[in-house]
């Protein structure tokens, strides 16, 4: 029997330090406040635009697949960072967008974030500013 406790607290742990490091590494690459305030105004875009990119049969599977799961991410009420934290428990939610986003970039190229942005052209450029394309 100890040695299942002892597995239960490893595993316990182990998510701890998980937690405690991403909320580090949140507070160190999490974009300036205009830049977030920018990207939390263009949220109903950014929705779209990740729905078209996770159903586009001619982007790589696995960045589908990344999006798809950010869009899970995103809708579940489980947050890693809960979103009654300031500043930061937003910023969790932007930086696995710009994350998953930059990694999509890199896989399908800059032209599928324009080709499938159904907003303005400066919401774009907010956007590509956040992803530090441009």
């Amino acid at each position: 029997m100890p040695l299942v406790w002892e597995a239960i607290i490893g595993a316990l742990v182990t998510v701890a330090l998980a937690w405690i490091v991403f909320g580090i590494v949140l507070v160190l690459v999490r974009p300036d406040k205009a830049s977030l305030r920018e990207a939390m105004r263009l949220a109903p875009d950014v929705l779209r635009l990740t729905k078209r990119l996770a159903t586009d049969k001619s982007v790589p599977r696995r960045a589908r697949f990344a999006v798809w799961a950010l869009l899970v991410y995103m809708v579940s009420p489980i947050d890693v960072i809960p979103d009654f934290i300031p500043v930061i428990g937003f910023a969790d939610d932007i930086v696995l967008l710009a994350l998953v986003l930059g990694y999509l970039v890199r896989k399908a190229g800059p032209e599928k974030l324009a080709e499938h942005w159904p907003g303005e052209p400066e919401g774009l450029a907010v956007i590509q500013r956040v992803l530090r394309l441009g």
